[in-house]
């Protein structure tokens, strides 16, 4: 597990400000992966997640994209995803509401899948 601060080390009002920090983003992916089977975060001109776009689509897999921005727009609320998340980059993958990783280990994934 990564470590991470705890929460006995942070103030309430810090607490608070971290809580609210673009929360709604944060639910929008909740809501998305609570309620579809693979969920894709990601952002506009980023190759990797085009790629992990294809990869789904060329498996015929069925997935809900969420877009936020792109490299010159919208950060905030992607770095509030990712401090969700603790995924650090973008693509976010999603399947059967856990957190896969990105698309090399979404393409891992569907390998070790296909091997069983």
């Amino acid at each position: 597990m990564r470590n991470t601060l705890e929460q006995t080390k942070i103030t309430p009002a810090a607490l608070g400000a971290m809580e609210k920090f673009h929360s709604e983003y944060v639910k929008e992916v909740e809501e998305a992966v609570k309620n579809n089977p693979v969920v894709v975060v990601g952002m506009k001109q980023n190759p990797v997640v085009t790629k992990a776009r294809k990869v789904l689509n060329d498996n015929n897999i069925a997935f809900k994209y969420i877009e936020h921005g792109s490299y010159f727009s919208k950060w905030k609320p992607r770095l509030a995803i990712k401090l969700w998340s603790g995924w650090p980059t973008f693509p976010m993958v999603f399947i059967d509401g856990k957190l896969v990783g990105g698309c090399k280990e979404l393409v891992a994934h569907l390998e070790a899948k296909k091997s069983n």
